[in-house]
């Protein structure tokens, strides 16, 4: 993975926690992120849309009158959209480490 691909990954991640929120509790500057802890945020976020969305699709499914199909279906794509992108993230730490480990010392 080239170091244009890796600043480009880093950027879409930045972006994703500014747009969600997530980062806020992470200080800024210089070499003071951690990203175990936004990693973590992120999964966390991903699993509260998960379940926000099982919520809805089982309060439709009941008959609940507050309801509305169209909110269960952007509930379930919201959901399918930020498990998808933390899958992506994934992969390219994965192929990213791989990459490192076949650097010789």
């Amino acid at each position: 993975m080239s170091e244009m691909q890796i600043n480009q990954v880093l950027s879409q991640m930045r972006a994703l926690a500014q747009n969600s929120g997530v980062g806020e509790a992470v200080p800024r500057g210089p070499g003071t992120t951690d990203f175990a802890n936004l990693l973590k945020q992120s999964l966390d976020h991903v699993n509260q849309t998960q379940q926000a969305s099982r919520a809805l699709s089982t309060a439709f499914e009941m008959g609940d009158p507050n309801v509305s199909l169209a909110e269960v279906m952007v509930g379930m794509q919201k959901a399918s959209v930020s498990f998808e992108a933390v899958n992506q993230v994934r992969n390219r730490l994965l192929s990213a480490y791989q990459e490192i480990m076949k650097m010789p010392v």
